[in-house]
């Protein structure tokens, strides 16, 4: 049945997403696993069919989309490869969106085209050592150069930045007025290049292995205050209105994730025999597994939802979608692994080995219900929304 959250254009950009995701990332995400490498021909292949400016309006490169399509990708890509699917996020979402609401006109024409293209990659650098889901009490400072008005002093550490080895610039979110705690940061534009500017070790992860991710270290970083994005000491609503989106986007890869998972599982279940009959045709496995259907099937109607809302707010319409994407984001994350869990279980012994991708799959989903907004953090915007 034609969803109505999607219209020809949706199902089209659905379908392009797909056929590269099966025809160019199920077999590579093996070796990008292993490696902890992306190959930076698939960037360029993804940059080149227009995944990464989806939503960035086509005066500055973009395809001028919406969150819908975003969706439709994130969830095809997602299937095959979610280490992929965090690079089409962190281009669409993360990187891009905080310009896009309050960027100036200079800035947008500087910085999007590079990110829609692909060739310049932006990282979000909000969390810090001791600055987690509570990123308000972050301790990155930026001060008002003494010797001219015009810089800011930064200094500070973020950590677990995703992209931030090969990213060209960075946001930095930073106290510029710590006696007004959350409602004192500012958010710059920070070369990665600039002197001052470091990054970490890579860390390694448990999963989604090749998205390069690392803290990023900056020491007595001086920075124009054209660097500026947005008003000084607001950018920690900048900060939460991009995490909307993003909420959005860590929905959709965890429901395209789990159903990757479905697929092989009920492909497996059809196939592999015990007591004489195919898994399948056990009761017991079968109720397992409608339950898990049952549920993505929720996660997906919550996360087109808040896509469609998000959508409806563009568009200029008065709704909040805040609280149907924290939903979508809490449950799509927490079913996605419960989910791509109960798959793994089909296969037995054979899901804890490595030649299978339903291993891959289990350990790339975990971090889902953590980035982005916990679980926990979700519940609070949640009861937050539903007692105000």
């Amino acid at each position: 049945m034609k969803s109505p959250f999607f219209n020809e254009d949706h199902e089209m950009i659905r379908d392009l997403a797909r056929e590269f995701a099966e025809g160019e990332l199920k077999d590579a995400a093996v070796e990008m696993d292993k490696t902890e490498e992306f190959p930076q021909e698939i960037l360029d292949a993804m940059g080149e069919m227009g995944l990464f400016g989806l939503e960035i309006p086509e005066e500055y490169g973009g395809a001028g989309m919406d969150v819908r399509s975003y969706v439709c990708v994130m969830e095809e890509i997602a299937k095959h490869c979610a280490s992929a699917a965090v690079f089409v996020s962190g281009f669409n979402s993360l990187g891009s969106a905080p310009i896009l609401m309050d960027g100036t006109e200079e800035q947008k024409q500087k910085y999007l085209p590079g990110i829609a293209s692909g060739k310049e990659f932006m990282a979000f650098g909000l969390t810090e050592p001791n600055a987690g889901s509570d990123a308000g009490s972050m301790t990155t400072s930026a001060v008002v150069d003494p010797s001219d008005p015009d810089y800011y002093i930064i200094n500070g550490r973020k950590c677990f930045i995703t992209g931030a080895p090969i990213a060209t610039n960075c946001l930095v979110y930073a106290k510029t007025s710590p006696e007004k705690g959350s409602k004192g940061i500012t958010c710059f534009i920070v070369g990665m290049d600039q002197e001052g500017v470091s990054v970490g070790k890579h860390e390694e992860k448990m999963g989604q292995r090749a998205n390069p991710t690392s803290d990023v270290i900056l020491e007595d970083v001086r920075v124009h205050k054209d660097q500026i994005l947005g008003t000084v000491d607001e950018g920690f609503m900048n900060a939460l209105k991009t995490l909307s989106l993003g909420r959005v986007g860590v929905s959709s890869l965890s429901i395209g994730m789990a159903q990757g998972a479905m697929d092989l599982a009920v492909e497996h279940m059809k196939e592999r025999k015990q007591f004489g009959k195919p898994l399948a045709k056990f009761q017991a496995l079968q109720f397992k597994m409608a339950e898990a259907e049952t549920k993505l099937n929720a996660a997906r109607l919550l996360t087109y939802n808040a896509a469609y809302l998000l959508d409806m707010q563009h568009e200029g319409e008065k709704v909040d979608p805040t609280k149907d994407a924290a939903m979508a984001k809490f449950f799509a994350a927490d079913t996605a692994i419960e989910v791509i869990s109960t798959c793994l279980q089909m296969f037995g012994g054979y899901g804890y080995s490595r030649e299978y991708p339903i291993e891959r799959i289990y350990r790339d989903v975990r971090v889902n219900s953590i980035y982005e907004g916990s679980s926990e953090i979700q519940k609070i915007v949640i009861a937050g929304k539903l007692f105000k």
